[in-house]
């Protein structure tokens, strides 16, 4: 049972990532995935080569607590008996960590592995809610759907990205300030992973263009709200490096404009393999985004003309 569960789970993500076509679309982009994730991991160690262990770390476990959420867990306790489902738990999440591992291996954090295994191995028995009922408020309620809902599964990211520019003030390390910046740009980027419901497009009185810039526009007031604290502290205590600080603002609203208009370049429908492609290749080639901007833009607007007049 458990070895039809992992293949079914393999088979899935194969579709998934190929869309039904080809499947050497689907492991071209689980390379380009590999790369993206070794370039940044080499990066987050270069950036603040100190603290990036233990970030590593928690961005793992971050990772694999997504798989600790009450009903995903009830549904595989149906289909399986205590012993078979903590086993699968536990396998998930050890699959979840082995690339972590791997490049702490590398780096020889030998502790660290031992640590990130163990917490792996707990956060598999436990569940809980990775989205809660009770209603946080927040700022964004004149413009609802990507930031309020996504800034109220992610609201926790904030106050720890917060207390790291803090922690970089303190210990005098800017860099570690940068990385909480980039936390930040990563949570909104979730935000725009999905589609919405074509009701919630075709009840805007706008062109397709109108209709993107304001989706980029509130996507830029939004997130700098939500990285002016960063910005602030970041621009009072390290003013000598306020160039580069606004040269990743710059970057991260530029991977966000990218997002915005690969999001809607499919429309309805989720963004496909190819699409998937050109954003690791952005992450990986960031002078890229000169010639994927421009395309994105093209392809959501003719998307959205059917449903924007």
């Amino acid at each position: 049972m458990m070895k039809e569960y992992f293949k079914l789970q393999y088979t899935m993500n194969k579709r998934k990532l190929s869309d039904g076509s080809r499947p050497i679309v689907g492991y071209l982009i689980a390379l380009l995935i590999l790369l993206a994730f070794v370039g940044l991991s080499i990066y987050l160690f270069h950036l603040v080569p100190i603290y990036a262990p233990y970030l590593y770390v928690f961005v793992s476990l971050f990772f694999a607590a997504q798989l600790s959420e009450i009903k995903r867990n009830d549904f595989l306790k149906f289909h399986f008996e205590n012993s078979q489902y903590r086993k699968v738990r536990i396998l998930e999440n050890v699959i979840i960590t082995v690339p972590f591992a791997i490049f702490l291996l590398y780096k020889q954090e030998f502790y660290l592995i031992i640590s990130l295994v163990v917490a792996a191995v707990l956060l598999a028995l436990l569940n809980f809610k990775t989205t809660y009922n009770m209603v946080i408020p927040t700022p964004f309620y004149k413009k609802p759907f990507e930031f309020t809902v996504g800034f109220r599964n992610t609201f926790f990211m904030f106050p720890i990205a917060y207390a790291i520019v803090v922690i970089a003030i303190i210990v005098d390390n800017f860099n570690l300030g940068i990385f909480a910046l980039l936390l930040v740009f990563l949570s909104v980027l979730t935000y725009y992973h999905k589609p919405e419901k074509v009701y919630f497009v075709w009840s805007h009185s706008l062109t397709a263009t109108q209709f993107l810039i304001e989706k980029i526009k509130t996507a830029f007031l939004f997130s700098f709200c939500l990285c002016s604290p960063i910005i602030l502290l970041l621009g009072i205590f390290y003013f000598e490096n306020l160039g580069t600080l606004l040269l990743f603002l710059f970057l991260g609203y530029l991977y966000l404009t990218t997002l915005i208009l690969a999001k809607y370049s499919d429309f309805p429908n989720e963004a496909n393999p190819g699409v998937s492609i050109i954003i690791v290749l952005c992450l990986l080639i960031p002078p890229f985004l000169i010639v994927t901007i421009p395309f994105f833009a093209i392809q959501s607007t003719k998307k959205l003309n059917v449903f924007l007049q």
